[in-house]
């Protein structure tokens, strides 16, 4: 993620109220009203679990800062309830990247808070993987901006007993404002067609969400007549990849296909595949769709596609447009492309507390699931009866070359999937 100078970043941790009390390391809290509440009012809490510590960073404080921007909007109020706000971090120094027990600890802190009534998260799938079942326990509602795992809420998309698996109580209590990889990853190899490749080469880093939009991808490429010609599993904190990239030329893929993220080494696959011959197509998820696997990647970047549930920030319009702007005017900084899915998400939970009326986290689950029809940035939508959104649409963006000489995501197309 973007190596952040220390200026910046207290930039871009700043709160509109000074926060007494400055809590290092694990978490960013809001604690302290912006404006003034009833003698008395309740306080609802909203908890994230997002890796703020590692390549993520800067795709996850993107999102902390949307969800505060919305909380603020909020005058950081839900009705009659004062509404608090803690961000978690569920990655570790050690490992650079999120981790189950951080996950589970995180999961564990905000089910044993009463005050704690939202938990949005997580970033990645195999996370969420850890939190559903703990958070189900007691009916804790989960928004996801990021996490597209099929498994997490459709039958049939995943392994065989999910996703009952993570919903013990046999209620669901987790929903997601982005498509689902096996829409996405249709879409890569719809694309991968497009550009006219016959056959395809498919590496993946072995974790939930990359291996599992890579099957999808594999799966529809078979069904669309693009030939697989190999497929590798990689250790994302492996030194290089360069037997890979020997095996990759020798096959001479059309294009190949990655699936995963970009703290899994995503860029230094990319870059060793250049620097071992491959000048084919190179298609990635939403996993490597952010400015981190730009920079890392360098000018072996320019040119690869990336799909995406939604579209690049430099094609938003409408409210959408001036979100990214008042982002913009208060963190001095373009928004990261999960930033606009952690505003909604807290939009959506603010909405449920209000519907709700109580302090009640079965309520507040089940006001989060009858949003129907909901004018949010990202158009009108809702959850189905699985918690997934109603909104269908994925970019194509290409990693193009400014005139100030960086790189950028570009929009190529917007499309439906369905």
């Amino acid at each position: 993620m973007d190596k952040i100078a220390p200026k910046s970043r207290r930039t871009l941790l700043k709160t509109a109220t000074a926060v007494a009390g400055a809590v290092a390391g694990s978490s960013l809290p809001i604690l302290a009203s912006a404006a003034p509440v009833a003698q008395g009012a309740e306080i609802i809490k909203i908890i994230s679990s997002l890796p703020l510590t590692g390549p993520s960073y800067g795709q996850s404080i993107s999102v902390v800062n949307a969800i505060r921007m919305a909380i603020e909007e909020s005058g950081r109020k839900a009705g009659n309830f004062i509404i608090e706000y803690e961000a978690l971090d569920d990655a570790t120094a050690a490992a650079a990247k999120w981790m189950a027990e951080k996950e589970a600890e995180n999961a564990n802190k905000a089910l044993n808070d009463p005050d704690t009534m939202v938990y949005i998260g997580t970033m990645n799938s195999g996370a969420a993987k850890v939190s559903i079942p703990i958070l189900n326990q007691a009916n804790l509602v989960m928004i996801s901006p990021a996490n597209t795992y099929p498994g997490l809420t459709k039958p049939g998309k995943g392994e065989a007993n999910e996703p009952d698996v993570y919903y013990p109580s046999g209620s669901r209590n987790y929903t997601r404002v982005v498509p689902a990889d096996d829409l996405q990853g249709a879409v890569g190899a719809n694309w991968a067609k497009k550009l006219g490749a016959k056959t395809a080469y498919v590496i993946d880093d072995t974790e939930l969400y990359g291996k599992g939009i890579a099957d999808v991808f594999v799966a529809t490429a078979e069904k669309i007549g693009i030939k697989l010609v190999g497929r590798s599993g990689i250790d994302g904190k492996a030194s290089d990849y360069r037997a890979v990239a020997t095996n990759v030329r020798a096959l001479k893929p059309d294009a190949v296909y990655f699936g995963g993220i970009t703290d899994n080494n995503a860029a230094k696959v990319l870059k060793d595949l250049r620097d071992g011959g491959f000048d084919g197509s190179f298609i990635g998820p939403d996993g490597i769709f952010d400015t981190t696997f730009l920079k890392t990647a360098g000018d072996a970047a320019e040119g690869a596609y990336c799909t995406f549930g939604g579209v690049a920030v430099s094609s938003y319009e409408g409210s959408a447009k001036e979100f990214a702007e008042k982002y913009k005017a208060a963190y001095h900084a373009d928004p990261e492309a999960y930033a606009i899915y952690g505003y909604e998400a807290a939009k959506v939970a603010l909405a449920a507390i209000v519907a709700a009326g109580v302090k009640d986290r079965a309520k507040i689950r089940d006001a989060v699931f009858a949003t129907k029809d909901f004018k949010g940035i990202l158009g009108t939508w809702g959850f189905d009866a699985n918690g997934d959104t109603s909104v269908t649409t994925m970019s194509v963006s290409i990693a193009a070359r400014l005139a100030d000489g960086t790189l950028a995501w570009e929009k190529v197309e917007i499309l439906t999937a369905g």
